[in-house]
C-alpha cells in the first residue's frame, strides 16, 4: 500500500444476521398479546358477574316472594318483581310472640360464643404462634383432627354432658357446645394472622422503652384486628345459622333458637304459608347483613397496614 494512501472508512452495515433485541422481538406479537389479555379479562369478568348473580338470586328470590300473598306465589308462572306487594306476611311475623323470644335466644347465644371463642382462639394463637414449648406440635395437629370429626358423631356424648350438668335448654349449655365446634377452626385461623405479623416489630418497640406487654398490645394487637374481625365474622355466622346443635340441646320450644323457629313456622300448618316463610327468614339473615356491613372495612384492611406509619 502507497504511504500516502488514506484509509476510507465507510459506515458499518447492518448485517441481516445481526442479533435482534427484546423490543425487536416484542414488537409483531406485542398488541396480539395485549389483545388477548384485553379479552381473557373479559371473559373472566363476565364469568364472575354470571357467578355472582347465580349466587344473589337465591337471596334476592327469597327477599322478593317475601312481598307477595300466598295466592300469587302459587300461581304456575312466576312474580320476578315485588309489584303491588305487601307487608302482611312481614306483619305476621312480628306479631308473633315467639319470634321474639327466640331472636332473643340467639342473639344470646351468638354474643357468648363469639366473645368467648375469639378469646381462647386468641391466646392458643399466640401461645402456639410466639413461643415454643413442649407438646406444641401435638396441639396444632389436635386442632386439625378435631375439624375432621363430623358433629353428629358428637351428639350423644354432648347431650349426656349437658344433661348431667342441668344445661339441656339453657343458653349456657348451648354455647359451651357452639364454642367447642368453632374453637378448632378459629385457633387454626388467628393462628395464621399472629403468624404474619414479624416479631420484629415488638422487639423494636421493646428497644425504644416498651414492655413486653406494652409492646404487643401498642404494636401487634391493633395490627390483628382485620383477624379478630374475620374469626368474629366466622363464629357469628356459626352460631345464628347453626340447626342440628340447637335441634339437639334446645328440645323446648319456648326456648328454641330462631332457625328452629323457622322450622316450627313451616310444620305449624298443613300447607305451607311460604310467604310468611320468607319473611321470617329474611328477617333473620338481616342481623348478619348488618353485622357483615359494620365489620366489613376492618376485614379487607391490610395486617401490617399500621407498620409503615410514622
Amino acid at each position: 500500500m502507497h504511504p500516502g494512501a488514506r484509509i476510507r472508512r465507510g459506515r458499518p452495515t447492518t448485517s441481516s444476521s445481526a442479533p435482534v433485541g427484546p423490543a425487536d422481538r416484542r414488537g409483531a406479537s406485542g398488541p396480539d398479546r395485549r389483545r388477548a389479555g384485553r379479552w381473557t379479562g373479559r371473559l373472566l369478568g363476565l364469568t364472575a358477574v354470571v357467578v355472582g348473580l347465580l349466587w344473589v338470586f337465591p337471596i334476592y328470590w327469597m327477599v322478593n316472594s317475601a312481598f307477595l300473598p300466598t295466592n300469587r306465589l302459587r300461581r304456575p308462572d312466576p312474580t320476578f318483581l315485588p309489584v303491588d306487594g305487601t307487608l302482611s306476611n312481614i306483619r305476621r311475623v312480628l306479631a308473633d310472640p315467639s319470634f321474639f323470644a327466640s331472636f332473643r335466644t340467639s342473639l344470646a347465644v351468638t354474643a357468648l360464643t363469639v366473645t368467648v371463642a375469639i378469646l381462647f382462639a386468641f391466646l392458643a394463637a399466640l401461645a402456639i404462634s410466639r413461643f415454643r414449648f413442649r407438646g406444641r406440635r401435638a396441639f396444632v395437629v389436635t386442632v386439625l383432627v378435631v375439624q375432621m370429626i363430623p358433629a353428629e358423631g358428637l351428639f350423644i356424648s354432648q347431650y349426656q354432658m349437658l344433661d348431667g350438668w342441668g344445661l339441656v335448654n339453657r343458653v349456657l349449655g348451648l354455647t359451651i357446645v357452639y364454642v367447642a365446634a368453632v374453637l378448632p377452626f378459629t385457633v387454626w385461623m388467628l393462628r395464621g394472622f399472629v403468624s404474619g405479623i414479624p416479631l420484629e416489630l415488638e422487639e423494636a418497640a421493646t428497644v425504644d422503652g416498651l414492655s413486653r406487654t406494652g409492646a404487643f398490645f401498642r404494636i401487634t394487637f391493633p395490627l390483628l384486628a382485620p383477624g379478630l374481625v374475620a374469626s368474629g365474622v366466622y363464629g357469628f355466622l356459626q352460631a345464628w345459622n347453626e340447626y342440628t346443635l340447637a335441634l339437639v340441646v334446645m328440645t323446648d320450644p319456648a326456648r328454641r333458637t330462631l332457625p328452629l323457629w323457622l322450622q316450627g313456622l313451616v310444620e305449624a300448618n298443613r300447607a305451607t304459608d311460604w310467604g310468611v316463610v320468607m319473611a321470617g327468614a329474611t328477617l333473620i339473615a338481616v342481623p348478619v347483613i348488618a353485622f357483615f356491613l359494620l365489620v366489613q372495612h376492618r376485614m379487607t384492611a391490610g395486617l401490617v397496614s399500621g407498620a409503615v406509619k410514622g
